[in-house]
């Protein structure tokens, strides 16, 4: 082979080593690229919802009006829990001890005063039973002591002296025997009926909301773990226990009237006034403990969960618009203010009481002098379409 011929193979040979080697590290930089590169953004628009735009035509459809200013006092809303009337709870006890043999109530059950509830088999009242039937002995034979001694008396016989001794010792069985009767009646005895069993009926018409006894538990007041065999609660008057921040107490005062809503509940509202306000505050939260009497109409259930609003004592400025300016979505109340470019936006507010001319006032969320779409109900319908 020639000199000329070996220098055009090596050329060859090189050319193709350094084609494949840029093939290679392009192919590299590729893979890189596309493992490392992040994707490319997407913008979403999204609309604001409580934005409304019409077609001038349509916006010029919608007068508006400016909320007016009056004094009004200001609300306070606190959260609470229905709770029993401690001075309504009544405890039913045994007076006699025993093993609980029969019980004809539940917890949770309502109950009549003078219903039988459970009865106990106490060897209390066999024993009383014995002292009466002696006690009755002792009785009758005085009796006729006594008139023994009065007849002699009539006769000369006895002296007087002796006759007061007959009369006192009568006295004295009638007294034993009255002490007899009681007993028995104390554990729930008919003296003409005798019977071991004790019955204990209820002391008041209630509810059931707190049971200790079980079929052949102990019963009495000594034999128990639990001398309270149940707990009976009158519920036709309950507590709504609220927790007031300390910021808050100076608004409200004893006697105050407050408005109660009920969370199963929302279209029976209910009143009632402030009977206590906490002398302690929780340490760690700063509230005071506030409780409303209020009237149960029979739908009030313990450990329910209402909100409680109080009027307060001092008055504030707040706006007032028609009431046909509030539209009421969602639990909630809105007012549609101008945006401008034939916009309207939707405005969330408190509103407060109902005034003359079907006004309302707004005790937050926009100010007096405000500009509002006097019908929300039309607005939002139309932006809806």
């Amino acid at each position: 082979m020639t000199p000329h011929h070996s220098t055009k193979k090596s050329a060859a040979a090189f050319a193709s080593l350094a084609v494949a080697a840029a093939l290679l590290i392009a192919g590299c930089k590729d893979k890189v690229q596309g493992d490392g590169a992040p994707p490319p953004a997407q913008v979403v628009q999204v609309t604001d919802m409580n934005l409304i735009t019409l077609d001038k035509s349509d916006a010029d459809k919608f007068s508006l009006v400016a909320a007016d200013k009056v004094d009004s006092a200001a609300e306070l809303n606190a959260t609470g829990t229905v709770s029993p009337d401690v001075s309504r709870e009544v405890p039913v006890i045994s007076l006699a001890n025993g093993r609980v043999v029969d019980i004809r109530a539940r917890l949770d059950d309502s109950v009549k005063k003078g219903q039988l509830l459970f009865q106990v088999q106490s060897p209390d009242i066999t024993n009383a039973f014995d002292t009466y039937l002696k006690a009755k002995n002792d009785e009758q034979l005085a009796g006729k002591a006594l008139a023994r001694a009065k007849d002699l008396l009539d006769h000369g016989a006895v002296s007087q002296a002796m006759f007061e001794q007959a009369d006192d010792a009568e006295k004295n069985a009638k007294a034993d025997l009255t002490a007899a009767e009681d007993q028995l009646k104390t554990y729930g005895v008919d003296s003409n009926r005798p019977s071991s069993l004790a019955n204990v009926y209820a002391p008041i018409s209630g509810v059931i909301v707190g049971q200790n006894i079980t079929n052949a538990a102990a019963a009495g007041v000594t034999l128990s773990g639990s001398a309270t065999a149940f707990t009976i609660a009158d519920l036709s008057e309950v507590w709504v226990i609220c927790d007031v921040f300390e910021n808050d107490i100076a608004k409200i005062a004893v006697g105050q009237e407050a408005h109660i809503k009920v969370n199963a509940y929302p279209d029976k509202p209910l009143v009632g006034r402030v009977s206590d306000i906490g002398p302690v505050l929780d340490p760690q939260l700063r509230t005071a403990k506030v409780r409303i009497q209020v009237a149960n109409p029979g739908f009030l259930k313990l450990g329910m969960f209402v909100t409680a609003t109080f009027t307060s004592r001092k008055t504030e400025q707040h706006a007032v618009v028609p009431a046909d300016a509030i539209l009421h979505l969602h639990d909630r109340e809105w007012v549609f203010v101008p945006a401008g470019e034939n916009r309207f936006k939707r405005t969330e507010v408190h509103a407060g009481q109902t005034m003359d001319g079907n006004r309302q006032v707004i005790l937050s969320g926009i100010d007096p002098g405000q500009k509002v779409v006097s019908n929300a109900l039309m607005l939002e319908t139309a932006g809806n379409q």
